[in-house]
């Protein structure tokens, strides 16, 4: 499916849209189960999909009312084909366009987002580990803030534990056990055990786990980074002395606006991570039109995005043919 541009937004629109899109797709994280619109249930060993009941065909063979033929066509139809097809589709758009997945659809990273607002009003920082303040608009820190953070980080890792049970137990069972106190032991373990490791994951390593312990995110910019035309923020870097002025006496906007405290101005293998939120070209608009000037940063994907690469590669040839002389 071929993916908008965002980029070609105002920059609100952009964020906007963004949001929109996070917003839904964790709502249907979490109201999938309920609707069986995807789940697994281990109760009966059956998968749902689209609310309908997905067999491989492996208890009609058992009951011997197919043969052991149909019965491998049947996997390899229902199994085999539709999730190559999924993995095929889902790299494909990674392969043009990064880890969009990440930036505008994924429910880790839409609390990622919230939970750094949180912290950042409560300290100033988007990181307990920060050695410094990040600096952004808005009121000063306030820590007032950190009982509402410890909540949040406590709420959505009980979310997340709820629902991930959810899908591989009927929901009805284990919201009515909630409810009414009736889980088992077996439930109420990895309910308690699964809190608290998503809770001290958010609460401490949500952007470690981003970068380097997400799979999801590994794969998507394994095959972004394999892509010259890939998607990427280009830098008119005839322009640098510009961001000298930015969003002073702050700093670089884009650099504070990034989520995952990356410098969107950094050649593409330094931008590994990047997942394509577009927050840093929202900042950079923004500070560069209160100066009244074109922002310096944009999407280019495609010829202008190859272009953008070899200018990168260009410049470390240079960089380290001036270094070794």
């Amino acid at each position: 499916m071929k993916q908008p541009k965002p980029s070609k937004l105002a920059p609100a629109r952009l964020q906007q849209w963004r949001l929109a899109t996070q917003i839904g797709f964790f709502t249907l994280f979490v109201l999938a189960p309920a609707l069986n619109l995807l789940r697994f249930d281990l109760s009966d060993t059956q998968l749902w999909f689209l609310g309908q009941r997905w067999s491989l065909g492996i208890d009609a063979l058992a009951n011997g009312q197919i043969s052991a033929t149909e019965a491998a066509l049947q996997l390899v139809w229902r199994a085999f084909v539709p999730g190559l097809l999924v993995v095929a589709v889902f790299l494909g758009i990674a392969y043009r366009y990064g880890r969009l997945y990440c930036g505008w659809l994924c429910p880790h990273f839409s609390m990622v987002e919230m939970l750094n607002k949180l912290l950042h009003r409560a300290c100033g920082k988007l990181s307990i580990w920060d050695k410094s303040p990040t600096p952004r608009p808005g009121a000063a820190p306030n820590a007032g803030w950190w009982p509402l953070f410890g909540l949040s980080c406590a709420l959505m890792g009980f979310v997340w534990a709820i629902t991930l049970l959810t899908y591989l137990l009927p929901p009805t069972v284990i919201w009515g056990g909630l409810i009414e106190g009736t889980l088992t032991p077996n439930q109420t373990r990895f309910l308690l055990i699964a809190s608290t490791v998503f809770t001290l994951e958010f609460a401490f390593a949500r952007h470690l786990f981003c970068r380097f312990g997400c799979a999801v995110g590994l794969f998507q910019s394994l095959a972004w980074m394999a892509n010259p035309k890939g998607m990427v923020v280009a830098f008119a870097r005839e322009r640098a002395r510009e961001c000298k002025t930015c969003d002073a006496p702050r700093g670089s906007a884009c650099d504070n606006a990034c989520p995952m405290r990356l410098n969107p101005r950094n050649i593409k293998r330094m931008m590994f991570s990047c997942v394509q939120c577009g927050q840093c070209l929202t900042a950079c608009d923004a500070t560069q039109q209160a100066q009244q000037r074109t922002p310096t940063l944009e999407w280019q994907v495609g010829v202008e995005a190859l272009r953008e690469t070899l200018r990168q590669r260009k410049r470390e040839q240079e960089h380290e043919h001036e270094e070794r002389h």
